[in-house]
């Protein structure tokens, strides 16, 4: 496939999974009886509309994204069936519903991914190298299963190197599963030395050696959303990084980067088909990461909606007047804003590192 080709498979995700989470919005409000004034899919000039009931349906120009109108989601409206007119649990269902519906589609997408999956790794130890010093009654065994490595959860076969990587003095706080009972090795030390791997090769590592098990349907389920909740706990662990300064705006990517990641990711594939399966699994991290993105509780985002929305609740409870809504729309519109200046920062830095 032609490098075209892969950035139109980009630019597709991304505006899809946009579209997915305006749904959820749409969904939402459907259910709850609020007037839904437009729903669109894509953006730009109109290349088709057709009002059905309330609810004026539109495609546009531009395949990426869409919007959901809703009456009173702006300012205030007199018509009952406005958001601003609903109940707090209404609004709050209708606020995640978008991010809901992120996460439900990349579950989705890695339940797809995986249907076909014989089998998969497992943090469970096979065996040791030769002259590893981990092995003993008080340390590690083979049959142990690594729950979790310095208070984070290993959520798939991945993690193990990735949380042992973050460790920085060489002291681990461990925690396996070991004849159906859970055992905590705290304080337990392990150096970084050379090893040979099962084929006789040299290797720095831990001298652990890991093996796969056969799945079945449940097991895919399983994998499928521990593997979601693993791309939850990276967007932490990346916005962790980025207030500790291990992290700065040339790492983060907006859509230029996405996309040029994409391409390249579907470049570097063998084949057709591995190719896809990189891209879906891909879109699958992407989809999440929009999930938990939305949810912060910063102005112009859904989770700063629902912010808005306990801050009234609680205004109501002791003051008996809730935040003027103009006021709201002011912060939210300065929200935007900023968001939208530090897309375009990220997004120069993506084009500049694209020639650099």
């Amino acid at each position: 496939m032609s490098t075209i080709l892969y950035i139109l498979m980009a630019v597709v995700v991304f505006g899809v999974l946009i579209a997915v989470h305006e749904l959820g919005h749409f969904l939402a409000a459907k259910s709850c009886g609020v007037r839904v004034n437009e729903f669109s899919i894509g953006m730009g000039p109109k290349l088709w509309q057709k009002e059905k009931g309330e609810t004026l349906y539109t495609l546009r120009a531009v395949p990426c994204g869409g919007f959901c109108a809703m009456e009173g989601e702006e300012e205030d409206s007199d018509d009952p069936k406005a958001l601003n007119n609903q109940g707090f649990w209404a609004k709050l269902y209708i606020f995640v519903a978008g991010a809901v519906m992120n996460f439900i589609a990349g579950v989705v997408i890695l339940v797809l991914l995986y249907s076909g999956a014989q089998g998969f790794y497992t943090p469970t130890i096979t065996d040791f190298a030769e002259g590893c010093p981990l092995e003993h009654t008080e340390g590690l065994q083979v049959g142990d299963t690594l729950l979790s490595i310095d208070g984070e959860r290993v959520y798939v076969y991945s993690d193990v190197s990735l949380l042992f990587g973050f460790n920085t003095d060489g002291t681990f706080d461990l925690v396996v599963r070991r004849d159906g009972e859970k055992v905590h090795l705290n304080d337990f030390p392990m150096e970084l030395r050379e090893y040979r791997d099962q084929e006789g090769n040299l290797y720095r590592g831990y001298g652990l050696f890991f093996g796969a098990e056969r799945a079945d349907f449940g097991d895919r389920i399983a994998y499928a959303w521990n593997n979601a909740m693993d791309f939850v706990r990276l967007v932490r662990l990346s916005l962790k990084m980025l207030f500790n300064g291990d992290a700065g705006l040339r790492d983060l990517s907006g859509p230029v980067g996405i996309v040029t990641t994409i391409t390249e990711v579907g470049e570097a594939s063998e084949t057709v088909g591995v190719a896809i399966g990189n891209i879906a699994y891909l879109a699958a991290l992407i989809a999440v990461n929009l999930a938990v993105m939305n949810l912060l509780p910063l102005p112009a985002l859904d989770g700063g909606k629902v912010l808005f929305l306990v801050l009234n609740a609680l205004a109501m409870l002791l003051f008996r007047r809730q935040i003027p809504s103009k006021y709201e729309n002011y912060i939210h519109f300065a929200g935007l804003v900023l968001l939208l200046g530090l897309m375009l920062v990220v997004s120069v830095s993506d084009v500049y590192k694209l020639f650099t």
